[in-house]
């Protein structure tokens, strides 16, 4: 039998942090790291405000302190919560970063939908 995506972000959400949009914004508050999975032709409808954009494809290498893309907001002890447009590419990409070494790390389960769902207030560049 073959595993399919849906089976792959089950079986991640299975092992990390679910936010609710009301706990992300919270730790907002807080001063964590709120990462922006999507696409930029995606954040052009809107991105919570704040929120730094690293789009899925180029993750690793940005959170990587040994890689030649890392950028300074990424640290591995840093609280960082994941989002995406509905919250599959963020479960993926939080195991990815666990990985590497993050541990204070969650993801805004339903991602920008649910963001957007609650009432949330949303930015646009």
């Amino acid at each position: 039998m073959t595993t399919t995506v849906v089976d792959l972000v089950t079986r991640a959400k299975s092992h990390i942090e679910n936010l609710t949009p009301a706990e992300v914004a919270v730790e907002q508050e807080r001063g964590c790291l709120l990462v922006d999975l999507r696409e930029p032709s995606e954040r052009e409808g809107g991105h919570i405000s704040g929120s730094v954009s690293a789009p899925r494809g180029m993750l690793e290498f940005y959170a990587d302190p040994t890689s030649p893309y890392h950028r300074a907001e990424f640290d591995p002890d840093r609280r960082t919560i994941l989002f995406c447009a509905s919250g599959g590419r963020s479960a993926l990409a939080t195991m990815a970063l666990r990985e590497l070494g993050y541990r204070d790390i969650a993801h805004l389960d339903g991602g920008m939908k649910a963001w957007v769902a609650e009432g949330r207030p949303t930015a646009t560049d």
